[in-house]
């Protein structure tokens, strides 16, 4: 049984007030709250086992380097993938998708090849697609969404030519909600030889993630939103990309040997892992998937399809709340407009004064923002700790909202 207070208690944060209210923290899509044993990992790693990790021999040393190295292997366990090696750390999914394009996409792409993106990609996803359109002219191709803001993974692959040579898709939409086939994309991609590259930064703190089973060459998260600190993330890619792949930062730990003459890389992963890393915001990352392993990705998931449905129903309620992204199996995340006068920064302030934080602007999705005809909308994004109670507060900090602007 999932105890959704157990949870609460373990997020020191949620006990705080706002505006005089209990916070109600319904802005997990840009960045989740922490849990204690995340904290407490990050004040030890400073204050007793802080030191730069590898090629050191004294204790220190060799403690963060066991402590920052065995991130690898619970990532791996936590995405399921066949080996720690194939898991490179970074600061996150923007720049584990500049690594790719950067490191894979640049060498391996020339003027005509094409990259086809959804019209719900976030600008991470985006704009390093369109440094290479500018650089080297690759075309880019889009595939829309429809009213419901569902994604046909038949139009994705129905719109791959013979010079498509990269699919570059989220997981989940963090303005929707919408969950994408992106296993069915991934196969259909393969068979014609193309590869895919999934954003999995939304998806992978919602529901259970299998990079063997999805068999994307790349899969890339991020640790700020995954209950983790800010500064950490990693990137599942496959050995045969990697082979592919040159490396995207110099400097030290991604080479073996350096000369006046040349360089010799470091073997993969290390070879796309260059100065010094985040190592206590890894191994803070690395107490956090074992907290959600802990908690059980199924039961998490569960709990927030429950939290989404009881939303759903009370929004049905409000006619002049209109949501973009209706898909009926969407993950517990919200876009709305509010009919007359009020912009989304207008209901942003009022709920805030209500002690809800919610979201409020364009959330780096700017073509799905024309796509719908907006120029802004609200966003409510729950997470594992989110309660019905909480949905509560919400809707009547929403109807306040609507009779002050009525």
């Amino acid at each position: 049984m999932y105890d959704v207070d157990k949870v609460r208690a373990d997020f020191p944060i949620l006990a705080r007030k706002v505006n005089g209210k209990p916070l109600v923290y319904l802005d997990n899509g840009a960045s989740a709250q922490k849990p204690q044993v995340v904290i407490d990992t990050i004040t030890r790693a400073y204050a007793e086992e802080y030191a730069n990790v590898h090629r050191g021999l004294h204790f220190l040393s060799n403690l963060a380097t066991d402590n920052y190295e065995a991130v690898r292997g619970k990532i791996a366990k936590f995405m399921n993938a066949a080996s720690e090696d194939e898991i490179v750390f970074n600061s996150g999914t923007t720049e584990g998708i500049n690594m790719v394009a950067y490191g894979w996409a640049m060498p391996n792409l020339k003027a005509g090849d094409e990259i086809i993106l959804s019209v719900m990609e976030h600008h991470a996803n985006i704009v390093p697609w369109h440094f290479l359109r500018e650089r080297q002219g690759v075309v880019i191709k889009w595939v829309d969404v429809d009213a419901a803001g569902a994604l046909d993974p038949q139009e994705v692959l129905d719109a791959i030519t013979p010079k498509t040579k990269l699919i570059a898709i989220t997981h989940m939409s963090n303005v929707l909600g919408t969950k994408v086939d992106v296993k069915t994309i991934c196969s259909g991609a393969r068979a014609k030889g193309v590869r895919v590259l999934v954003d999995g930064s939304q998806a992978a703190v919602h529901m259970p993630v299998d990079v063997q089973d999805i068999d994307a060459d790349f899969y890339a998260v991020t640790g700020h939103k995954l209950y983790g600190p800010s500064g950490s993330g990693a990137i599942h890619i496959k050995p045969e990309r990697m082979a592919e792949m040159q490396p995207f930062i110099g400097g030290g730990d991604m080479i073996r040997e350096v000369s006046k003459s040349g360089v010799i890389y470091n073997d993969a992963p290390m070879k796309f892992e260059a100065g010094t890393p985040g190592i206590v915001q890894m191994i803070g990352l690395g107490t956090a998937v074992d907290y959600m392993m802990d908690t059980g990705m199924d039961a998490i998931a569960a709990h927030e399809n429950s939290l989404r449905d009881y939303a759903v129903a009370k929004l049905a309620g409000l006619n002049w709340i209109q949501v973009q992204g209706t898909t009926a199996d969407k993950g517990a995340i919200f876009s709305f407009t509010m009919d007359g006068a009020a912009h989304a920064h207008d209901i942003s302030t009022i709920l805030d004064k209500k002690g809800v934080a919610v979201r409020a602007g364009q959330h780096c999705t700017g073509p799905l923002m024309e796509h719908f005809g907006l120029t802004a909308t609200c966003r409510a994004s729950f997470a594992m700790y989110n309660t019905t109670d909480e949905v509560d507060v919400w809707i009547d900090a929403l109807e306040l909202a609507h009779d002050l602007f009525a």
